[in-house]
């Protein structure tokens, strides 16, 4: 198994889109990114602890290709926005893509530099892309929200 870690807006519609697919074995949300030791989410709301919530992905490479996964993360969200997605703004809701080893970087570079260059969007890919630092889990509530409100 690998994992990965992805931010693209508010975490309990990224983890769903992220549960539905062959290969992902298990998903959690949390907080990555940010310099305050175990933050709760009212912290990473104050914005106060630079931290972005994030969703990680724990998946089966013979499954599902980390490739496959970063065409789901580009398609789930709005690259160029930044600090945003939608109506939720601050630097909680940025998109990132978190690395956890150099072969994520540098596929995760290169699908970023391919997805600038094709033309789909007119403005620049603000995206970030990290290297995966500690992790927090948010609090139980948030974990699998969409299935726990009967949504998938």
């Amino acid at each position: 198994m690998e994992k990965t870690t992805f931010g693209a807006g508010c975490f309990w519609g990224v983890e769903a889109a992220f549960r539905r697919l062959n290969g992902v074995t298990s998903t959690s949300v949390g907080y990555m990114g940010g310099h305050f030791p175990n933050p709760s989410y009212l912290d990473v709301c104050a914005r106060i602890t630079g931290h972005a919530e994030v969703v990680q992905v724990q998946y089966d490479p013979s499954q599902i290709s980390y490739n496959d996964l970063l065409n789901v993360f580009w398609s789930i969200h709005d690259p160029t926005q930044y600090n945003r997605q939608g109506p939720d703004r601050g630097e909680q809701y940025r998109s990132v893509i978190f690395f956890h080893n150099s072969d994520q970087e540098k596929i995760a570079r290169e699908s970023k530099r391919k997805l600038q260059m094709s033309g789909k969007y007119d403005q620049d890919i603000m995206t970030e892309i990290n290297p995966a630092s500690d992790y927090y889990f948010a609090e139980d509530y948030h974990q699998q929200y969409y299935e726990k409100k009967g949504r998938s």
